[in-house]
């Protein structure tokens, strides 16, 4: 008798599951110097920053754009449209104040961690000042959690971010930094 309940019972939730379309989330490739990364985005969880992600991304905003901050073991920082583009007009003292034209974001913090390959904005004090700016963890850190919206996740090339250029002890500031080559979503 248990057993065939235990069999209706999971027909029954099986076919409910069937019925249940599960939302493919958005792809993007980052090509850097040493290869390419697959970035998984959180569309469904930071709407708002996926979108402006995507829309500075597809526009070609990122390209030439700078990893103006690396610091070894905790995250590379990059996303500088406006000071950072090492092919326009770069600005080695201004890199990492610049965003886009576009206002400033709504903080949509969540609970993805921030552990190693979790891409977040960057911020300044105010939670509601992610612009541009993003960066991709190296390791663990709960600090983060809530505090900083994830959005993505790198799916595969984690190692071409591990060998990017690291920064100066402490501030993490880079000289000759290296860029993102280019930044699409996946067709």
């Amino acid at each position: 008798m248990l057993k065939k309940l235990f069999i209706i019972l999971t027909l029954f939730l099986f076919s409910f599951s069937t019925n249940i379309k599960s939302k493919e989330r958005s792809i993007m490739i980052m090509k850097l110097k040493n290869g390419e990364v697959k970035i998984e985005l959180f569309d469904e969880i930071a709407p708002n920053h996926v979108k402006r992600i995507k829309a500075l991304a597809d526009s070609g905003k990122y390209d030439g754009v700078a990893f103006h901050r690396v610091i070894d073991g905790f995250m590379a920082q990059t996303g500088d449209v406006k000071y950072g583009n090492t092919k326009l007009d770069f600005n080695a003292q201004m890199v990492g104040t610049g965003g886009s034209e576009f206002p400033d974001l709504k903080a949509e913090f969540n609970n993805i961690p921030h552990q190693r390959g979790v891409l977040s904005m960057a911020r300044s004090q105010s939670p509601d000042s992610a612009n541009s700016q993003f960066f991709i963890c190296f390791d663990t850190h709960a600090h983060l959690d809530r505090n900083y919206t994830a959005f993505g996740r790198v799916v595969s090339g984690m190692e071409f971010v591990d060998k990017l250029k690291k920064g100066a002890p402490g501030s993490g500031v880079v000289d000759n930094p290296d860029t993102i080559i280019s930044l699409r979503s996946s067709k």
